[in-house]
């Protein structure tokens, strides 16, 4: 064979997510895993139900049509309209996916040329660098500072060049909490339309926002409907990630646009299950609403744990994740630090460090999740405690 890389080279320096280096270093120390965010129990008995009852029925056994059941397009819609006032077209501007992660890679994939300018905040999940990158586009971080993580408009504003082609948002975000506010997302509108930009935004944690803090899609907002795809996915809502349905949502040239990037990737997928998140959209209020109680209350938990332990903790307005500093303790490098936790403490955290282009930014910042049961982040928060000693 030639000296050619096997591998793609716009995906070098990529290698293996760090999500799945945590999880194995959890699974081979027996650590408690607060990296990865997956939760430790399962979503709501009805929504299981559901998914039985179209497994036997035969629902969705075979391929499911390309844009998804419609049975969840039409809950989609009625989802938005619910929450948000917004008017979708089920059978036009709804396409359903193997969850956001696919969302968003057949999203850069279909509008995206080589050399193309994707502004994103800064830490970002580690997909949207690989998909940026597939698409040959460029990524320009724009870098959310502790302790607060509120995006720099003026900064955000110096970043758009005639090579920009869309922003990359993400509220509330992963990893730092962050939530948009309302006078933050309709600057950044203003400069979408100013600049004639595409906007893709991930709301997969939608309904994970605490404190009165409330999440508003940025596609309500004037100019923004032609301009914007929409990203979601039931996963984190009702606790069901692997079952990996999302859905994007746009004008329907957008949607038409990212479902023809979409046929030749997966093509279809969770068949039945679609039919379960279409029952699970539908739960009452109060599903949403002791979902986001309970998390609040393990996110204060967790978080006076890390405290406790000695962690500078940014509290999360959104999400089901908490960064912490370990400046604290001496610690330099987050990196480092997770790989050695595990042995120190039993416990399995993400250094953020991997989310920044610029690891300065966040070289000592690390993540922990809280969407686990009671009993283990209580033993993780004393496990923790052995740092403070």
């Amino acid at each position: 064979m030639s000296g050619r890389p096997l591998l793609n080279r716009r995906l070098d320096g990529l290698g293996t997510t760090i999500f799945a280096e945590m999880s194995a270093l959890a699974t081979a120390t027996g650590a408690i895993n607060l990296g990865q965010g997956f939760p430790d129990t399962d979503g709501p008995e009805s929504v299981r139900e559901a998914a039985v009852r179209a497994l036997r029925d035969g629902r969705g056994n075979q391929y499911p049509p390309g844009p998804g059941v419609p049975e969840l397009r039409t809950a989609i819609s009625d989802h938005q309209r619910r929450f948000y006032d917004q008017t979708i077209d089920p059978d036009t501007e709804v396409l359903v996916t193997a969850g956001a992660t696919e969302a968003i890679a057949a999203t850069m994939l279909a509008l995206l040329e080589p050399g193309d300018e994707v502004i994103a905040f800064e830490p970002f999940y580690d997909s949207y660098a690989a998909c940026i990158a597939m698409a040959g586009a460029k990524r320009v971080p724009l870098t959310l500072r502790a302790p607060s993580f509120r995006p720099d408009l003026d900064e955000l504003r110096a970043k758009i060049t005639p090579q920009t082609r869309l922003l990359l948002l993400n509220t509330p975000h992963n990893p730092t909490g962050m939530v948009l506010t309302a006078e933050e997302q309709s600057a950044i509108a203003a400069l979408a339309v100013e600049h004639d930009l595409l906007v893709v935004t991930d709301e997969v944690y939608e309904h994970l926002t605490f404190d009165g803090t409330t999440h508003v899609p940025i596609a309500t907002l004037p100019g923004m409907r032609e301009r914007t795809v929409s990203i979601s996915s039931a996963g984190k809502t009702f606790s069901f990630t692997g079952w990996k349905v999302g859905w994007v949502m746009a004008d329907a040239p957008l949607v038409s646009a990212v479902r023809t990037a979409k046929q030749y990737l997966t093509y279809v997928s969770a068949g039945p299950f679609q039919y379960a998140i279409a029952e699970a959209l539908r739960l009452p209020d109060t599903y949403f609403d002791d979902f986001r109680a309970d998390l609040r209350r393990k996110r204060d938990s967790l978080g006076d744990g890390l405290r406790a332990a000695g962690f500078e903790v940014y509290q999360p307005e959104g999400t089901y994740f908490i960064t912490t500093d370990i400046a604290p303790f001496g610690e330099k490098d987050a990196y480092t630090f997770c790989r050695t936790l595990p042995e120190r403490c039993g416990v399995v955290a993400i250094p953020n460090s991997v989310f920044y282009d610029d690891p300065d930014a966040g070289r000592t910042q690390v993540r922990f999740t809280f969407c686990k049961k009671d009993d283990v982040l209580h033993e993780a928060a004393n496990r923790l405690r052995r740092l403070a000693d």
